[in-house]
């Protein structure tokens, strides 16, 4: 497929943009301390609760599993995998702001999450020189990447290369999209990883044809060697 065909049929948006992301969280983090709201579960309640229902049943994971939530927003979905007894779970975000609600909202629940600002796209970054996660997990950012208003398609190569560098041998990577089917994730993961599990989202009937706005793919570290 050409790069501009997989460059994909939306365009650059906002919501590429730091600039978005950092206002939008300036906000939620000004609403959270006036009024404990912790802001918008991306992707909503119901498709969260599907992937920490996949965490929980334990087939591929451990409670004592390194996780790292790549774009971790509010941090929403890390909380409610330290509720459900995860005890290594780390957010990274390129958004101060991010971090700083995700913090004040974890410490409000009372669980224990590493947070830090940092860039997936940015391999100076500390975190790429920290330990090795067994998981990252990932509910928009790839998504957000693929909306970027410049050189998308060498930024969404550098994901790949990037979270691939951050996950131990063998490691899993669950990303969610709402942007990418389950086809084109296949073939954009396609050269450092190979797809392991799915995690289902309801689905919809149009045209005679069967879909779903939400693709989850678990994907494992294919061999660099």
């Amino acid at each position: 497929m050409a790069d501009d065909e997989t460059a994909g049929s939306f365009g650059p948006s906002k919501l590429g943009t730091k600039e978005y992301w950092d206002a939008a969280y300036e906000r939620e983090k000004t609403n959270f301390e006036d009024h404990a709201d912790v802001g918008e579960i991306w992707f909503g309640e119901d498709c969260m609760e599907r992937i920490v229902d996949w965490f929980r049943e334990g087939l591929l994971v451990q409670t004592d599993s390194r996780i790292l939530d790549i774009g971790c927003g509010n941090g929403a979905l890390l909380v409610e995998m330290a509720k459900e007894g995860f005890t290594s779970l780390t957010g990274m975000d390129y958004s101060q702001p991010s971090v700083d609600l995700a913090i004040a909202i974890s410490n409000s629940e009372n669980v224990n999450i590493a947070y830090q600002r940092a860039d997936i796209l940015n391999e100076e970054d500390p975190i790429f020189s920290a330990d090795r996660f067994d998981i990252c997990t990932d509910k928009g950012t790839y998504d957000a990447i693929s909306l970027s208003p410049d050189d998308v398609v060498q930024k969404r190569q550098t994901y790949v290369n990037h979270v691939h560098r951050l996950l131990k041998d063998a490691g899993l990577l669950v990303i969610t999209s709402c942007n990418w089917t389950k086809e084109e994730l296949l073939e954009h993961f396609s050269s450092g990883f190979e797809s392991v599990d799915e995690i289902r989202h309801p689905t919809f009937k149009f045209g005679g044809k069967v879909g779903t706005t939400t693709t989850s793919i678990v994907f494992r570290k294919k061999d660099s060697g």
